[in-house]
């Protein structure tokens, strides 16, 4: 295979986009599709030297598959192997089990289908996520063990039928990848089936490389292979400024990148512009090592958005994108060199180094998992099952299923299931929160708890979160109206609690207001990105008279079901992770904190619109105001609300309530349920 400078450069074209885009410089907000014309390249060069084995009937699956080995596997468990130290001083446990989880999905080159199963790419926590950036090679992979099988099977009926059937597979994948990129987006995202267009991309391009001289003239000779290598260059360079998180993906705008790359390996030769470019020393240079580039970013981005959450600015990222580029020259140097030097490490050598790191890999995330996360290494306030937090993880107190008499909702039951009396919990994640502790009381009291939930609507139907492409396409509001129906046939009281300022703000558009801060440095590291509006008129709105007349709105048919409406109040947002700050303390002082607290004028101005919303209904006797500040807030300590107090955490993360925080809170709502004779007292 004659080597071309050019394509090494196109490696750099796709590796700075994606280090870029992950380090969180806007300009390249759409620097995630330097993977897709690694996709094309990938698919070009692995095709090229296959037809070329075939063509001299020598082609072997066993040298193809150790010159993968030699390719992948060292600089990938270097990496990994690296990250292990970090791994065990910088995660959580529920973490630590997650990335434990990785290790055994990226070793077996299924790593795709583990994140499809648990995180979406553009959510903010995949930014921590150490080992994300592995659904690639997964990809890859997969398409690897079946591309080669394909082309044995189809080569003895010719090049042209074979490029044929290649087609009408790209074609095929492609149109599944537009409609999945809207029906189902974080699944075509990762997965191979709406994936495998764009590496035949490249194979497709290889075969046509294949039929005619590198530099023979096509249709308009030097001119139109310079012209069409400019377009090529120009098209990956829109999609990187222009595309962005909401582009959907990977349909038909990844066409775009991907005709962009193609028309480079095409066009793009010595003697023209681009190729000159592209094979500057400079991008081949990036390009030689941007393999151990790309394994390298993530894990350095993550970690340190591990360790200092919200706090680490552009010019940490600007010495992390150099550390990079070091350390990807250090791992090609004498990591990947040498272990593609068949003189220095033969194939036997090559086969015990690949099962017993990839069997090291795999026991040690099996470890990982079973033991949650090697929990035992950290004190007891910090895991996730001392805390609470485990309720989050494992989806609450019981499972929610359809409910048959109204579409579009869920249910499930708790407490004493066996009781005619039941009490309604409604909300999101911070009614999970607390539904361990409902739960003990509900049971010890004979009593049934009854949890909905609208299917994929937010606990205020007419609001949406606006980076979700397919809540707005539900209709929340004529399920949620279904559901008051269903509740009033009881006329039972409910428990409400969510995150109600996070999702209500009421400064119109202002995305960055949405995470919680405090005035001591404090910032949420994982929710700015998210925007909500109300739907109105077939508008998303965000002014604040909108979103009052949705919350009253929301309230007035609460309280048409009947019973009392236990509203949980905020929850004050400490802006600080409880678990990691502890941890991080821990790790330097061999202790906890005692207190973690911000100061209580913080909370008031922050929940301020929404508490003055909520305070106009304290006057109907069936609305029971349940206030969280009153129990964290000027109490522990004169002016500040408390999230830990004498090394006691109230809260799993920044905001969410820990068992110790949700036991204060639902006693509140016990206390009056016993005063009012609707609950038996329960015994010590």
């Amino acid at each position: 295979m004659e080597y071309r400078r050019e394509i090494d450069g196109l490696r750099a074209v796709a590796v700075l986009p994606v280090i870029l885009f992950h380090a969180g410089f806007n300009i390249f907000s759409g620097g995630f599709v330097g993977v897709d014309v690694f996709f094309v390249i990938s698919g070009y060069l692995i095709t090229t030297i296959i037809i070329a084995e075939l063509d001299r009937g020598n082609f072997s699956l066993i040298n193809f598959y150790e010159r993968r080995a030699r390719r992948l596997l060292p600089a990938l468990f270097f990496v990994i192997f690296a990250c292990l130290p970090f791994a065990w001083f910088y995660l959580l446990p529920q973490e630590m089990r997650g990335f434990s989880q990785s290790l055994i999905a990226v070793v077996l080159f299924a790593s795709n289908i583990f994140f499809w199963q648990t995180s979406g790419y553009f959510e903010v926590t995949s930014e921590l996520n150490v080992l994300l950036h592995t659904w690639s090679l997964a990809v890859e992979e997969q398409y690897y063990v079946l591309f080669p099988l394909f082309l044995m099977a189809t080569w003895r009926f010719g090049k042209r039928w074979v490029f044929v059937l290649l087609l009408i597979l790209l074609l095929i994948s492609l149109f599944v990848a537009d409609w999945a990129s809207t029906a189902m987006p974080v699944a075509a995202f990762y997965l191979l089936p709406t994936r495998g267009w764009e590496l035949l991309a490249g194979s497709l391009s290889a075969f046509y490389m294949s039929r005619r001289s590198l530099h023979a003239p096509w249709v308009g000779g030097h001119y139109f292979n310079s012209l069409a290598s400019s377009l090529g260059i120009l098209l990956i360079a829109y999609a990187v400024l222009f595309f962005d998180k909401q582009t959907p993906f990977p349909g038909f705008y990844t066409l775009i990148p991907v005709v962009g790359s193609v028309l480079v390996i095409l066009f793009a030769t010595e003697k023209n512009l681009i190729g000159k470019l592209l094979g500057h020393k400079v991008f081949v240079g990036v390009g030689l090592v941007s393999y151990s580039a790309y394994l390298w970013h993530q894990p350095l981005f993550a970690f340190a958005r591990i360790q200092s959450p919200g706090k680490s600015g552009a010019e940490v990222f600007v010495v992390l994108t150099a550390l990079t580029l070091f350390l990807a020259y250090f791992s090609w140097r004498y990591v990947e060199q040498p272990f593609r030097n068949r003189t220095m490490i033969n194939r036997r050598q090559v086969l015990i180094f690949s099962v017993t790191g990839s069997m090291f890999f795999m026991v040690l995330g099996f470890i990982g998992y079973k033991s949650d996360g090697f929990k035992s290494r950290l004190p007891p306030n910090i895991t996730w099952q001392s805390l609470g937090a485990k309720l989050l993880a494992t989806g609450d107190v019981c499972a929610l299923q359809p409910v048959k008499e109204v579409e579009g909702a869920l249910s499930c039951e708790f407490g004493d299931v066996t009781s005619s009396k039941s009490v309604f919990l409604y909300g999101d994640s911070h009614s999970q929160a607390i539904s361990g502790e409902l739960n003990s009381i509900l049971l010890s009291s004979k009593i049934k708890g009854v949890k909905i939930a609208l299917e994929g609507c937010e606990v205020i139907p007419d609001n949406y979160n606006t980076t979700d492409f397919e809540n707005i396409n539900r209709d929340c509001t004529g399920a949620f109206d279904r559901l008051l129906a269903y509740m009033r046939k009881s006329s039972s009281d409910i428990v409400i609690s969510s995150r109600w300022t996070f999702k209500l703000y009421p400064i119109a558009g202002e995305v960055d207001h949405m995470a919680s801060t405090n005035s001591e440095g404090g910032l949420e590291k994982d929710a700015s990105y998210r925007q909500y509006a109300v739907l109105k008129d077939g508008r998303l709105r965000f002014e604040a008279d909108d979103k009052k007349e949705a919350i009253r709105r929301f309230l007035n048919n609460m309280l048409s079901i009947g019973g009392d409406v236990y509203l949980v109040y905020p929850v004050p947002e400490i802006s600080w992770d409880i678990a990691r700050t502890n941890m991080e303390y821990y790790s330097e002082n061999n202790t906890v904190l005692d207190e973690i607290s911000i100061p209580y004028e913080d909370f008031k101005k922050r929940n301020k619109f929404i508490n003055k919303i909520f305070e106009d209904f304290e006057t109907n006797e069936r609305f029971i105001p349940v206030k969280p500040e009153s129990l964290f807030c000027d109490t522990y300590v004169a002016g500040r609300c408390v999230a830990q107090y004498e090394k006691k955490p109230f809260y799993i993360d920044d905001d969410h309530l820990s068992d110790a925080g949700a036991r204060l809170v639902i006693q509140h709502i016990y206390n009056h349920m016993l005063i009012n004779r609707k609950i038996h007292k329960v015994s010590e």
